[in-house]
């Protein structure tokens, strides 16, 4: 089969396109035909060594796939060859078929598209297990969300609005703040041109955001967090501008807030079940028309290198895709 292999740590343009063998499941295990493969953040990061999980050398990228089981190892009682899933797979994902744990797969409704399916389970997922599982955010507070055009940042405007809060997008671009209006956001402003606190300040009427949902860290996370309500969640969940930031420590105090760590990837391996459940409210929404993921575009598989240069030079809106 065909796959996008990693040989050596470097960027996007250190990866091959290659013929591969075809992997076989193990026990518990199943194999995915891939339909569809998101791209994400992450698999920028740890093509470069820079992630927190560190594969050994040659792999696959790609976290997150959707496709069709067409093999089952032993052991295997909840998933029947045929199947249309979505999986995390963490790695093997931009190749024609992968092989995952069957606990890592979630069954898909007949009628959901699979590029909207391959993009639900890490950024969806990371949105899901931040906001409603770490946060518990609650309907009528209010949800600041920074990269708020990105697809794991577009994933939290939807969601907050299904949860019922009022939802602050913050972006780089014009371009990018109207997209968040249009995919549900009561407010938005730019990050770059406009002043952070000033400008959260004036739209809540000087009392702050009860949840800051931060995946872009570097200078942005402080006066995120110094902008915060009382009592409030300032969520920990990447950091896209490159710069980890320390915090002082006197900020969450004065304010009696939290700084609340989001590991997913973690989480939907320790806590399988939960994360199912995440994926299953996801799907309910879809089914009831109260959130619609936006894939903004999709590449071909050996196009796939170029697709991880597009993320990683924040060129892409929304969540974009590989089709094998």
């Amino acid at each position: 089969m065909k796959a996008i292999l990693c040989e050596q740590w470097g960027g996007p343009e250190t990866l091959r396109l290659a013929e591969v063998p075809l992997p076989q499941p193990g026990p518990g295990q199943v194999r995915i035909r891939i339909a569809a493969a998101g791209v994400n953040f992450p698999d920028v990061l740890i093509i470069q060594k820079k992630y927190q999980v560190q594969p050994q050398l040659p792999f696959v990228p790609g976290a997150e796939v959707a496709g069709t089981v067409e093999a089952v190892g032993d052991g295997v009682r909840d998933i029947q060859a045929g199947a249309a899933v979505a999986a995390l797979c963490g790695t093997g994902g931009f190749a024609e078929a992968c092989v995952v744990d069957a606990a890592q797969c979630v069954l898909l409704p007949p009628d959901l598209p699979m590029d909207l399916a391959a993009g639900l389970v890490l950024a969806w997922g990371t949105a899901w297990h931040a906001l409603r599982d770490r946060a518990a955010l609650c309907e009528g507070e209010t949800l600041l969300v920074l990269g708020a055009a990105g697809g794991v940042g577009l994933a939290a405007v939807q969601i907050g609005k299904a949860i019922g809060a009022r939802v602050i997008a913050a972006a780089g671009t014009p371009e990018k703040v109207d997209l968040c209006r249009r995919q549900g956001a009561d407010e938005g402003f730019d990050y770059e041109r406009e002043d952070l606190r000033e400008t959260v300040r004036r739209l809540t009427d000087g009392t702050g955001p009860a949840v800051v949902f931060d995946a872009v860290g570097g200078r942005f996370s402080e006066p995120a967090l110094r902008s915060i309500a009382w009592r409030g969640r300032h969520l920990v969940v990447g950091f896209a501008a490159g710069a980890v930031p320390a915090i002082a420590l006197n900020l969450p105090l004065l304010k009696g807030a939290s700084l609340i760590g989001v590991f997913w990837g973690e989480f939907a391996k320790r806590e399988p079940r939960r994360h199912a459940e995440g994926l299953r409210e996801i799907l309910d929404w879809i089914a009831q028309g109260r959130i619609r993921p936006l894939v903004s575009r999709r590449y071909a598989l050996a196009d796939a290198p170029r697709a991880l240069a597009d993320l990683a030079a924040r060129a892409a809106t929304g969540k974009v895709i590989v089709v094998p």
